[in-house]
């Protein structure tokens, strides 16, 4: 293995942890959601905070999740059990990108996998935002995280088709 190729494992591991960690975090946000949206409510509603001004309506969804969220955790709690089920899939997507980690060549299609994931979410928050009453800023919202999870996704493979052709030549 060359200089070349091995620094190119590298950053193709560095960008792998970061969007690991991505899913890793996300996932785990997912577990604590009722004390997250109160913490929330209650930060942007503090004395000095703009948000409430400048955005009212973000203001009004975000009250509006939180009164939800508590009311479904008081009284049917197992609801809630959903959203762990959705946390531990972001883990569990996670560590399947341990085997481009490994070896990035051979488990490309983990990476194509992710990208197509992540271009998946845009139709599943359009249709699914929209029968659930979801505000369109906030479906926007949720599409970002497949804008900006794709992004260390293509970066990644075009790097992966690069150590490739770096194989093929040895």
């Amino acid at each position: 293995m060359n200089g070349r190729e091995t620094a190119l494992r590298r950053r193709i591991r560095i960008w792998l942890v970061i969007f690991i960690v991505g899913l890793a975090l996300s996932g785990l946000t997912a577990f604590p959601l009722v004390t997250e949206m109160r913490w929330l409510d209650e930060a942007l509603r503090s004395d000095g905070s703009p948000v409430p001004e400048w955005l009212p309506g973000l203001m009004e969804w975000i009250g509006r999740v939180r009164e939800g969220l508590e009311a479904t955790d008081g009284k049917y709690p197992f609801v809630l059990y959903g959203t762990d089920w959705l946390a531990f899939a972001h883990l569990v997507i996670a560590i399947a990108f341990y085997g481009p980690y490994r070896d990035p060549v051979r488990n490309i299609w983990v990476v194509e996998f992710g990208m197509i994931a992540c271009g998946a979410i845009v139709p599943l928050a359009l249709i699914c935002g929209h029968i659930r009453g979801i505000p369109v800023y906030w479906q926007l919202f949720d599409m970002s995280f497949g804008f900006f999870g794709v992004i260390p996704l293509l970066i990644v493979r075009r790097m992966i088709k690069r150590l490739e052709t770096y194989e093929l030549a040895a």
